[in-house]
C-alpha cells in the first residue's frame, strides 16, 4: 500500500480516538453500559425528564433532524501536510432541556448518543469548512477509520457505547449563559465550563455553543506513530446547535 494511503488511513483512525475522549455517560463499570440498548438509554433520560415537567417547570424535546453537534479533529505531528482533518457528526441522539419556572439559569440538559451512530467525515460538512477540510475521503478510508477507531484497542464501543453530556448547573442571564457539565468517557470523569446562547423561550428552544476538549484530560494519549511523525493533536474542538420543542419526553 503507498505510504500516503496508510498515513491517511492512521490519520483517520486517530481522530476519532480524540473526539470520542470526550465523551460523557453516567458513571459506570464497563460492562453495564454495553447492556444497555438505545431505548433503554432513552426511556432513562425520559423517566427522568418526565418527573421535572409539570407546574413547576416545562420540558424541551431536542430535536435531532433540525439539530446540528459537530466534531473536529486536527492533524498533526512531523507529516501532519500527509495526513487530514476530519469532522465527526451525531445525526442521531436523545436529549432534553428542563427550563424551571425560575428561568434558564436554574435548568438542566442532557444530550446522549451512540458512538456506533457517528457520522464521519459527511462531504457536505467537509465542503462548507475551507481548505483545511476541503480533501474528499473515499469510503475505503472512511470504513477503515471507523472500524480501527471504535476496536478494543481505540475507543471500545462495545464496552463504552453511550455518550452522554450532562449539565451540573447553569448561571447567566438571557441570553447567555455558563453551563458546568460532567464528561465521562472509560470510567474518567471530568467537569467543565462551557458557554451557551439560548434563544426561542419560553415556547421554543435554540441552545448554541462551542467549546474545546483535551484527549488527556480523560487520560488518554493522543494518537501517534512512527514516534510521532503522524500524530492527532490533543485539542478536539466541539460545536453544537441544538432545537427542541416544549412538550412532554
Amino acid at each position: 500500500m503507498h505510504l500516503k494511503k496508510i498515513l491517511t488511513f492512521l490519520s483517520s483512525a486517530a481522530v476519532t480516538i480524540t473526539l470520542l475522549s470526550c465523551t460523557v455517560i453516567s458513571p459506570a463499570s464497563p460492562t453495564s453500559g454495553a447492556s444497555l440498548t438505545q431505548s433503554d438509554r432513552q426511556a432513562e433520560l425520559k423517566t427522568e425528564y418526565a418527573a421535572l415537567s409539570g407546574a413547576s417547570g416545562k420540558v424541551f424535546t431536542l430535536d435531532p433532524g433540525q439539530s446540528t453537534v459537530r466534531i473536529y479533529v486536527f492533524r498533526g505531528g512531523r507529516a501532519a501536510a500527509v495526513g487530514h482533518n476530519h469532522v465527526l457528526s451525531a445525526p442521531r441522539f436523545v436529549g432534553f432541556f428542563y427550563l424551571p419556572a425560575t428561568g434558564a439559569a436554574n435548568g438542566r440538559f442532557d444530550l446522549a448518543f451512540r458512538l456506533d451512530q457517528l457520522e464521519i467525515d459527511n462531504s457536505k460538512y467537509r465542503s462548507t469548512l475551507g481548505s483545511a477540510f476541503a480533501s474528499i475521503l473515499s469510503p475505503e478510508a472512511i470504513k477503515g477509520a471507523r472500524e480501527h477507531m471504535l476496536g478494543v484497542n481505540n475507543l471500545q464501543a462495545d464496552k463504552f457505547p453511550f455518550v452522554r453530556v450532562h449539565s451540573l448547573r447553569i448561571t447567566g442571564e438571557s441570553p447567555k449563559f455558563a453551563a458546568k457539565v460532567q464528561i465521562e468517557m472509560h470510567g474518567q470523569q471530568h467537569v467543565m465550563w462551557i458557554p451557551l446562547a439560548v434563544e426561542g423561550l419560553p415556547e421554543h428552544l435554540v441552545v448554541a455553543g462551542s467549546f474545546v476538549l483535551r484527549q488527556t484530560d480523560f487520560g488518554v494519549q493522543p494518537y501517534s506513530v512512527l514516534g510521532g511523525f503522524l500524530a492527532v493533536q490533543d485539542e478536539v474542538v466541539v460545536e453544537f446547535k441544538l432545537l427542541g420543542d416544549r412538550g412532554p419526553p
